[in-house]
């Protein structure tokens, strides 16, 4: 049975597998769009989304919360600058599009996600 068991392996162990979400989740927030896989584009969707949902109460644990997860510099961006753009939003702070490329050595689905 699959009950409880979400998100992707990736081919990783657990401690790999939280730092290659951790350096794509920095390289969105520092870049604001990247070109990733489909399968990687949705699982830092969540992890994102969760991130700037605790920036936009603006408060200290929220501060704290992300810098635990995702670093100083990036979370202090998230917290000062994106957070504070989408206050009246609801959700949906990212916008996945799906390009009409395959990654050549896998034929992996790419896709672009970015800030909206």
């Amino acid at each position: 049975m699959n009950h409880q068991n979400k998100g992707r392996k990736f081919g990783r162990k657990r401690g790999q597998r939280k730092a290659f979400l951790k350096s794509l989740a920095v390289n969105l927030i520092t870049h604001g769009r990247i070109e990733t896989t489909e399968a990687r584009a949705k699982e830092i969707r969540s992890l994102l989304e969760r991130l700037i949902t605790f920036g936009k109460k603006q408060d200290l644990a929220g501060l704290r919360l992300m810098i635990s997860r995702i670093g100083k510099k990036p979370a202090e961006k998230v917290f000062y600058d994106i957070a504070p753009k989408y206050k009246e939003r609801k959700g949906g702070y990212l916008r996945i599009t799906k390009t009409s490329g395959f990654r050549c050595r896998d034929a992996a689905k790419k896709a672009i996600i970015e800030l909206i």
